[in-house]
């Protein structure tokens, strides 16, 4: 059966052979039959820029690559990710959380030995149970907070859930390694996990590819893939590239950018075999 893939970058810096290795997994994944999207995840409104996101189509055009059109921006779609978030608070599953990220630190370190999840410690739920009236004075007062998901409310209203990996195979769900997730901040009115989750189901996509350091993640997505009441696509985590030494090729780890090998002279073929592909 033909496969729906996508690539789906952040236009937050310019694209590395890691994201070259990701992108060409992708379409090779779509197979001739198949359909290649290209998704632009924009939500950071104070990292993310259009020349980025320029760059982005050059440099994958330049590997001969090619994607169906229009190209989904995250950006011109927050009311989709504000209904999807009205739907989980009129169930009561997301609650307003005001601690600062400082503030967490400090809860954990009283707390002594916290378990440390997927993404570091793991929330320990100051203002999930603070009542109504504190929280209307905080509303009132202006105090800035994030939206969390209640995680062992939600899965309590799933049940049980499982997820397909094609290197790995059925996955049982565990999203409570994850803590109470943000879905939503002042800053970033919808997260990762929410906007991934949402556009893969609206645009059809059958097959998720991306990095294995992404695997941990997909518990929590198949949480919100029940409560939203999503299709759920079978995933393939790839291995990331590496260099000689087996550090990962990353944006903070200051990896070789595909426009920096154009300008050494690199040719397309020279650096889709760079990127693992002959």
């Amino acid at each position: 059966m033909p496969e729906i893939t996508r690539f789906a970058p952040s236009p937050t810096g310019y694209l590395h052979l890691g994201h070259a290795h990701s992108a060409l997994f992708a379409a090779r994944a779509a197979g001739s039959g198949g359909r290649f999207i290209l998704r632009i995840e924009d939500i950071d409104r104070t990292r993310c820029k259009p020349e980025f996101t320029a760059a982005i189509f050059e440099d994958l055009a330049w590997l001969g690559l090619t994607w169906e059109q229009p190209v989904r921006k995250q950006s011109k779609h927050f009311y989709q990710y504000r209904a999807a978030l009205d739907s989980l608070r009129g169930r009561g599953l997301l609650y307003p959380c005001f601690c600062t990220r400082a503030k967490i630190r400090a809860e954990i370190a009283r707390a002594g030995a916290a378990p440390h999840g997927p993404e570091g410690p793991i929330y320990p739920g100051t203002c999930r149970n603070m009542n109504e009236g504190e929280r209307t004075w905080r509303f009132a007062a202006g105090k800035p907070y994030a939206l969390r998901l209640d995680v062992a409310r939600a899965t309590a209203a799933t049940g049980p859930l499982e997820w397909r990996d094609r290197v790995r195979g059925t996955q049982r769900a565990a999203p409570g390694r994850f803590g109470d997730v943000v879905l939503a901040r002042k800053e970033t009115p919808a997260s990762y996990h929410l906007c991934v989750t949402l556009d893969d189901a609206l645009q059809g996509v059958t097959l998720v590819t991306r990095g294995e350091d992404l695997f941990e993640a997909t518990h929590i997505h198949r949480l919100l893939q029940a409560l939203l009441d999503l299709p759920v696509p079978d995933y393939h985590h790839h291995g990331l590239i590496r260099d000689d030494a087996g550090k990962r090729l990353a944006k903070r780890e200051q990896a070789p950018t595909i426009r920096s090998l154009r300008e050494a002279g690199k040719t397309p073929k020279g650096v889709r075999k760079m990127a693992g592909f002959e």
